[in-house]
């Protein structure tokens, strides 16, 4: 599973709209690019950590029950297993790592 060098115009998208982009046996790195406003998406569960930063746009985490506004410059954890959503609020584009590597 472990790549080392990923280039952009070769970074595949998944089937939610991320980019996925390095990824080693323990971690692996995604890119949400431009994602749209929306209402709030139903609340789910990973078993994976995930940490992201914000790079443009704004959007609402709602983490087990607590709104916490990000925009950019922020940046962010979500525990495995928290239940949790985001409202995206402008256009947002944040890189994500996950541990172990979401699926």
């Amino acid at each position: 599973m472990a790549t080392g060098k990923v280039s952009s115009r070769d970074a595949a998208t998944g089937a939610n709209g991320e980019v996925s982009l390095a990824a080693g046996a323990r971690v692996a790195m995604r890119m949400w690019r431009d994602e749209p406003p929306n209402a709030d998406k139903p609340s789910t569960t990973s078993p994976h950590e995930t940490v992201g930063y914000v790079i443009s746009g704004r959007a609402k985490l709602v983490l087990a029950g607590e709104t916490i506004a990000l925009e950019p410059g922020d940046s962010y954890c979500v525990p495995a297993g928290a239940v949790h959503t985001y409202r995206i609020l402008e256009s947002f584009t944040a890189v994500e790592a996950t541990s172990p590597p979401a699926a």
